[in-house]
């Protein structure tokens, strides 16, 4: 994918960042993915898209001073109708925080919870049709959720987006492959008591890199760290990392020739 297209309800469309320092973040970013920045819709208040060779890839936004929040990379996922979608998780058992709500001419937004209570974005796109840009070295490619175990979760979000859900068959591994149109789009992990106690169930977003080791340590000599070293995976070699504030998120360098979604067990 090349440029931004419409897509199916259900498919990670965009990531987006809230972060207390706006400028330092940026700079750790450009620094880290050559991200290049312009203002994003005003009604989000201090908000910027990140471009690569001109082409939208992500969203940093700011927290207003007051709001004690953690600070965490949000996946979005695409809806045709952010209000049906919103009160369909209600229904399902999940949470809508905040919205729906318009982002000016580019669409409109919530920010959920599924039951387990990992948050995530709904996105209605109108002008902004979501990452316009995936593969390169400094883009998304891929999002999995983290959670206790996914018997339970699978069905909610089955329920919301009509996902066709290919566990894997392997004894003492939880994860189960999101399909739309039989095309891989997402996972849930359930990794048991290895969820961590001070984030819980969660999204993780993936960023590809043309050299992971260098990146690792591009991200320690940035102020942010490493949390967990690199390692060979089913598909590229994973690195986990925080930025200086904290968010955590996945770098992957993807194999050779065509790549399955990154599972990490």
């Amino acid at each position: 994918m090349t440029e931004a297209t419409r897509r199916t309800p259900g498919t990670p469309c965009w990531v987006s960042l809230m972060v207390h320092g706006l400028d330092a973040t940026q700079e750790f970013y450009a620094t880290l993915f050559g991200w290049e920045f312009e203002p994003g819709p005003q009604q989000l208040g201090p908000y910027v898209r990140a471009l690569l060779d001109g082409r939208e890839v992500a969203g940093i936004g700011q927290l207003p001073p007051d709001r004690h929040l953690p600070v965490a990379w949000t996946t979005y996922l695409a809806t045709d109708d952010a209000g049906e979608s919103a009160e369909t998780i209600r229904c399902c058992g999940g949470t809508v925080a905040v919205g729906p709500l318009e982002a000016g001419d580019a669409g409109r937004m919530a920010i959920c919870a599924d039951p387990a209570g990992a948050v995530f974005g709904l996105w209605q796109a109108k002008a902004h049709l979501g990452t316009a840009k995936a593969g390169p070295a400094g883009t998304p490619v891929w999002n999995e959720l983290l959670t206790y175990e996914t018997g339970s979760v699978a069905k909610f979000y089955r329920s919301v987006f009509a996902y066709e859900a290919e566990p894997l068959v392997s004894a003492g591994h939880d994860y189960v492959t999101l399909r739309l149109d039989g095309r891989p789009v997402a996972a849930l992990h359930g990794v048991g008591t290895g969820l961590p106690r001070d984030r819980g169930a969660h999204w993780m977003t993936y960023f590809e890199v043309g050299d992971v080791d260098a990146a690792a340590r591009l991200v320690a000599e940035l102020g942010g760290q490493v949390l967990r070293p690199p390692r060979e995976g089913t598909a590229g070699r994973p690195v986990l990392v925080a930025d200086p504030e904290g968010a955590v998120f996945t770098l992957v360098q993807a194999e050779d020739g065509e790549a399955d979604p990154p599972r990490v067990l």
